[in-house]
């Protein structure tokens, strides 16, 4: 299940919540502080999730290449 960044146009609360993609499209998640489920996606964080193989030693630069470079 997907984190949603989420505002409520009601009462312009912004929460985040681990939802079903068929929840926030029937509009069946609602606000924890109004309970209005009148809600706009916002962008505030972007998660990147990187699997890595414990045998590969770790890239000095990754801050830069984010790990493309392949060590």
């Amino acid at each position: 299940m997907p984190f949603y960044d989420l505002r409520c146009t009601k009462c312009k609360n912004e929460f985040n919540i681990m939802a079903k993609m068929s929840e926030r499209e029937q509009k069946l998640i609602k606000c924890p502080e109004c309970g209005s489920n009148e809600l706009e996606a916002i962008f505030n964080n972007v998660n990147i999730i990187q699997s890595r193989k414990s045998e590969t030693p770790s890239c000095p630069n990754s801050h830069i290449c984010g790990g493309c470079c392949g060590h």
